[in-house]
């Protein structure tokens, strides 16, 4: 399961990521905002690199832009294997997206928290993060379904609801049981 979470989700962050950068730049075209640099910033923060005012280096915005984008990806992509797929697992991610982007703003002083920003500036920044959200669940999913149901969806089929008469999967059946087997 791990194998194809790995491969799967920095495809599908990745795939996430050039959606919404094309829709931001779709509508800095018609806003007129300009681009952010924080994403630069960020890395520069986190590893070290040299700091400097004023617009940053583009490859360092992007490589913690599509980077970060790709890693991410690798989270909704175990979502995906472990059978939460579609709508409601990419709006539960939405928020892993929003929350990753203000941990590491917020803990390199780069960033505000968001109570803080203006409500249009927030509200262009959730939308962009849920277009890669959702862009990240359907290709997630699409590539987990080629493997067939996850063990949550297989549970579910048992008796579709949480009930205290249908127990866990058999063992064999649930990929992360035994970490052994699987080489974790």
């Amino acid at each position: 399961m791990m194998k194809h979470a790995l491969w799967q989700g920095l495809v599908a962050g990745a795939a996430g990521a050039v959606v919404m950068t094309l829709g931001e730049k779709l509508e800095q075209a018609v806003t007129g905002r300009p681009d952010s640099h924080v994403p630069a910033r960020v890395l520069q923060r986190l590893t070290g690199l040299p700091e400097r005012p004023g617009t940053q280096p583009l490859k360092v915005n992007w490589a913690m832009h599509f980077g970060q984008a790709a890693l991410l990806g690798v989270l909704r992509s175990v979502m995906a294997q472990a059978g939460l797929r579609g709508p409601v697992a990419s709006a539960k991610f939405t928020v892993v997206r929003l929350t990753n982007d203000q941990i590491l703003e917020n803990a390199t002083g780069v960033g505000a928290p968001p109570q803080t920003w203006p409500r249009r500036e927030l509200a262009v920044d959730v939308l962009h993060k849920a277009v890669y959200a959702f862009v990240t669940g359907a290709v997630a999913d699409a590539l987990a379904a080629r493997g067939g149901p996850g063990p949550g969806q297989r549970h579910a089929a048992l008796r579709p609801g949480r009930h205290a008469d249908v127990g866990p999967l058999p063992r064999e059946d649930a990929p992360c049981a035994d970490p052994r087997r699987h080489g974790w």
